[in-house]
């Protein structure tokens, strides 16, 4: 059975960690991951390791999990040749290896604590090496600032499962939806396909389509409305669909449904669609128009036994008197719809 992430991470910068902790701290709890850069070349000035030192000490005294990503450069910058030493001074969970070490070095820091390799860059054989030597080791896909430059799905899937196979457990990133991180400002999601859409549809599709293990959001900022969706998703395995719903249909929000089993690729059938559409009151035909994607439909009394049927459209389907219109799905949250099978719990909620 696949492993769900038990949580959003989030991911820090020294440029913008005073807004960004107001918010993180009222969100999160005890174990939350936090990824934070300690080689980013523009942050560096004179006070830069103590800003470093401070914001890692309150990190550690509210309970987060640091993973810091490393190289040479914090090396340099900190003032100091030991790794590990400078690791346990910050109070860091894990370090994030990206550059400038040997495998045999990686694989000595990994007996001392938990490692996290660079997905898209270490070989099949050297994280399996690594893996067998260290207490945990993970390895995390990048993030791209740059349109058009994150992953391809087909590469996604292959090195993590490539992975996976390894040993190793997989962290990726997706974009905000509030605050952005500059200079671009174009999001910062690891697959391409998730630059534009909803961070939950983001983060269902990492999780459930290519077995990400943990998921961080990579840009500074986060609604509090996908943050919720998110939660929802991680603790109760419900996945949060917006949409908006005629007036009168409007009961069907914050309902869980599950898809059925038997649920075509074109569509998804409501398992509890009677018990909560018609309850036994006639359905008259409404609105009996052309089904797009992400439409949400009930089979009016046209349809006999069929009536009170709900569906959610995952195609293209010609009108039908017998089926009424309720609903539309946004398009950035139609990935959503790729991420329902069969038994899986869902809800309609307002956008």
């Amino acid at each position: 059975m696949l492993q769900l992430p038990n949580s959003l991470g989030y991911s820090l910068y020294l440029s913008t960690f005073a807004g960004q902790w107001s918010s993180l701290a009222g969100r999160t709890g005890t174990g939350t991951p936090v990824f934070l850069s300690l080689h980013i070349s523009e942050e560096f000035d004179d006070t830069y390791c103590q800003r470093a030192e401070e914001i890692c000490r309150t990190l550690a005294d509210s309970g987060f999990r640091i993973i810091a990503d490393v190289s040479r450069k914090t090396l340099v910058q900190f003032g100091c040749s030991d790794l590990i030493g400078l690791a346990k001074h910050l109070r860091l969970w894990a370090l994030r290896i990206d550059y400038g070490f040997s495998r045999e070095e990686i694989a000595d820091f990994a007996e001392q604590m938990p490692i996290v390799l660079n997905a898209s860059t270490v070989t099949a054989e050297d994280a399996a090496y690594i893996a067998e030597r260290g207490r945990e080791v993970f390895a995390m896909h990048n993030f791209y600032p740059r349109p058009e430059t994150g992953l391809d799905e087909e590469y996604l899937l292959e090195t993590t499962g490539r992975l996976h196979a390894a040993g190793l457990k997989v962290m990726a990133f997706i974009p905000g939806d509030t605050q952005l991180r500059g200079p671009v400002y174009e999001g910062l999601p690891t697959l391409e396909a998730h630059r534009k859409i909803l961070p939950s549809a983001a983060f269902a599709d990492l999780a459930l389509r290519f077995g990400i293990d943990e998921i961080f959001l990579a840009d500074p900022g986060i609604s509090d409305r996908e943050a919720e969706r998110i939660r929802c998703f991680c603790e109760e395995h419900v996945i949060s669909i917006p949409v908006r719903l005629r007036k009168e249909h409007e009961a069907l929000y914050d309902r869980v449904f599950t898809c059925r089993a038997d649920s075509p690729k074109r569509l998804i059938r409501f398992l509890e669609s009677r018990e909560y559409s018609c309850k036994g009151q006639t359905v008259t035909p409404d609105n009996c128009v052309s089904r797009g994607y992400g439409c949400v439909t009930i089979d009016n009394e046209n349809y006999g036994r069929y009536t009170g049927e709900i569906q959610m459209i995952r195609s293209y389907l010609k009108a039908d008197d017998r089926v009424n219109v309720v609903g539309q799905v946004p398009e950035e949250a139609w990935l959503l719809l790729d991420c329902i099978k069969g038994g899986q719990k869902f809800k309609l909620v307002r956008i």
